[in-house]
């Protein structure tokens, strides 16, 4: 084997050119470079809150047919309603420091099964907050421009899908730090258009009260006091898409700064107080200035029309900046799916519930799988859509209240289970109480209200998903259920070995003389644990090549995935445990009086690592030929070719184009 460097392919320079470097696990300050302060989180987690800003106050003031005055009440509810739900997820994060999102919260407190529907709902959200924000973003550009240009309205969104999917396959802190501009432009010019609102008609607000309450009695001498609560509470339903992506902080924990719960709960407090300001702010605003609907404009373009009809040119300069500034930060708020959607997907791969593959992470340390799943999702259905808002909207913010139901739910269960050992357990659980109060009220409102409209639909590929994670369940037990039946030779290798030390502590067996020359023949086999499967393929060599190999070399690689990857302790615990578990086999053969030592690697590509190491060994041991064992199921369909690696054939393939031979012994179960 030659030790020269061989130079990149084209394909690999391109890739390195698009993707970025690859990055080191073995980086010391590797999890600080890839986390995020409270700002960029506020940025990366907190823009599908704020964006809703954009449609929810809009959805809840028409929503009020015309009884425009009682939009104050439903205001103060959706001011309280974000602080309730933030404050209830405070308790979340502290519960859950490592992260605790949806489903993670319902899996512990309620039941696995439960949790899995609850992170079903969290994926079609997320999946809907990308293709809807995409789509959002994308009528608002076009609003700007000519009618001849609309038709390439639906390209533009799948480009902007297809942007995003690059920016985060690069790394969560990349995607991030180029939207912050596209961020400060939206808070700052909303912020001043809402104060100038307030400030421009300070003189007048005793007269616009008093004008209030006498529409308030008007409206309850018409409708009655019923009605009127009625049309609150309709108007505060309709505008449940308000709330959607406060539970983003709690999801998105494992890729903030340390310490975490101190940075989730500052990230939390700048999301709901500019969400609750900007919500209000602006349904105040529409109050202020008579605002009315008008054909082809939002409520904020018709307000911010009527804020600057006095300024100018100035005033087309600002109400053209805040406008572009609402429709590129609908597509950062595509971010949050982005970043928390491949997040709940790779922590039910943990669970099998969803496909392995899912929890394994690229060079760049990022989720790739889910990123494009997600992001090939987003573009089907925005095709299918033709990048409809108002379809998608009909379909959105449904799931979100499944999960903040489930979530509150679990929250109370807890506090009223552990209420003997947890302090101030009365007030804990009156904060989730409340909570769980108000989502459940507001999820009730949504699916009547958006049912017949094609809410169905989600309610039916949520379902269609839940039957699916229950199959790919079913089958991990199905097999981990088959693969018991080799945990037997782990106990049968373990009393072998606890025999041969009895009998030489009682000198009724010899210590082997082990002799070792690197030249003799020697077997490398890739193993993944002291488990039944490394041991039948060890025995399967020893049966069938009878005194043929005189070394024995364990290799195993351990699995870098979205569940390890959470700080500099998990990673050291990986390596300490698989250097243990290969020892176990080192300890066995040499017991035998055959030579063993192993080879130890923790990575995120285990074929990459595997494609490595190799000419090391072959170095070492010239005359080594190199085994691993694969499953063969009875059946070999698709279904159990995504749901399982194959990992042996991926490596006999490597190993092929550099001319190194690999024997592959099936285990049949």
């Amino acid at each position: 084997m030659s030790d020269e460097k061989r130079d990149p392919s084209l394909l690999e320079r391109v890739r390195k050119l698009v993707m970025g470097n690859a990055r080191s696990i073995s980086d010391p300050g590797i999890f600080h470079k890839l986390t995020l302060i409270a700002f960029f989180a506020w940025v990366g987690l907190g823009a599908d809150g704020l964006s809703s800003s954009c449609y929810g106050p809009e959805e809840a003031f028409l929503a009020l047919g015309g009884h425009y005055h009682l939009s104050l009440f439903v205001a103060l509810g959706s001011v309280i309603t974000i602080f309730v739900i933030s404050a209830s997820y405070h308790q979340i994060i502290e519960l859950f420091p490592a992260g605790g999102g949806g489903y993670l919260v319902a899996s512990k407190l309620i039941s696995p099964s439960v949790g899995m529907v609850s992170g079903c709902a969290l994926l079609i959200d997320y999946l809907l907050t990308i293709t809807l924000s995409v789509a959002s973003g994308a009528d608002a550009i076009f609003s700007f421009l000519p009618l001849a240009y609309y038709p390439y309205k639906l390209p533009v969104a799948v480009l902007g899908v297809i942007l995003l999917i690059w920016l985060n396959i690069r790394g969560v802190k990349e995607s991030v730090v180029p939207l912050v501009p596209i961020f400060l432009v939206f808070i700052v010019t909303h912020a001043f258009a809402i104060a100038y609102a307030i400030v421009s008609h300070a003189g007048n607000i005793p007269v616009v009260l008093n004008s209030t309450r006498e529409a308030i009695q008007n409206t309850r001498s018409e409708v009655g006091i019923s009605g009127m609560i009625f049309l609150i509470l309709r108007a505060y339903s309709m505008g449940a898409g308000t709330f959607t992506g406060i539970e983003a902080v709690s999801n998105g924990i494992p890729i903030l700064r340390d310490p975490k719960v101190h940075t989730a709960k500052r990230t939390m407090n700048y999301m709901a107080t500019s969400l609750s300001i900007t919500v209000a702010g602006l349904m105040l605003a529409y109050l202020l200035f008579n605002v009315q609907f008008v054909q082809g404009r939002t409520l904020n373009a018709a307000l911010f029309d009527e804020l600057t009809k006095n300024w100018g040119g100035v005033g087309s300069i600002f109400v053209l900046i805040t406008l572009l500034s609402e429709a590129t930060l609908l597509f950062v708020a595509a971010q949050t799916g982005f970043l928390d959607g491949p997040r709940v997907l790779s922590n039910m791969a943990l669970d099998r519930w969803a496909p392995g593959r899912f929890a394994s992470l690229n060079d760049r340390l990022v989720t790739q799988n889910g990123i494009l799943i997600m992001g090939i999702a987003s573009i089907v259905l925005m095709i299918y859509s033709r990048g409809s808002v108002k379809f998608l909207v009909i379909l959105y913010s449904i799931n979100v209240f499944v999960t903040f139901s489930l979530s509150q739910l679990g929250m109370v269960r807890h506090w009223w289970i552990s209420r003997k050992q947890v302090g101030h357990w009365r007030k804990k659980l009156i904060i989730n109480g409340i909570g769980l109060t108000m989502t459940t009220f507001i999820l009730v409102s949504v699916v009547v209200l958006k049912f017949n409209e094609g809410g169905w639909i989600t309610i039916f590929i949520t379902g269609s998903l839940v039957m699916l994670a229950i199959i790919i369940r079913r089958h991990y037990g199905k097999t981990g259920r088959l693969l018991k039946r080799l945990t037997g030779l782990v106990e049968v290798a373990d009393m072998e070995m606890k025999n041969i030390g009895e009998q030489q502590k009682a000198g009724k067996r010899k210590k082997p003389e082990i002799e070792f020359n690197h030249t003799d023949r020697t077997a490398v086999l890739f193993v993944n644990g002291f488990t039944g499967t490394g041991l039948h393929t060890l025995f399967a060599i020893i049966r069938l090549f009878k005194g043929m190999y005189k070394n024995f070399v364990f290799v195993q690689i351990g699995l870098v995935d979205s569940g390890v990857f959470k700080g500099a302790g998990e990673l050291d615990s990986l390596r300490g445990h698989i250097e243990s578990d290969c020892e176990r086999y080192v300890e066995y053969m040499r017991a035998h009086g055959l030579y063993a030592e192993s080879v130890t690697a923790i990575a995120v590509d285990v074929i990459d690592e595997t494609v490595l190491l190799a000419p090391k060994i072959l170095e070492r041991f010239p005359n080594a030929i190199f085994f691993a064992g694969q499953l063969v199921f009875p059946e070999d369909t698709f279904f159990t070719r995504w749901l399982h690696n194959y990992s042996a054939f991926a490596i006999q393939r490597r190993f092929y184009h550099q001319g190194i031979p690999i024997v592959i012994l099936p285990i049949r179960i």
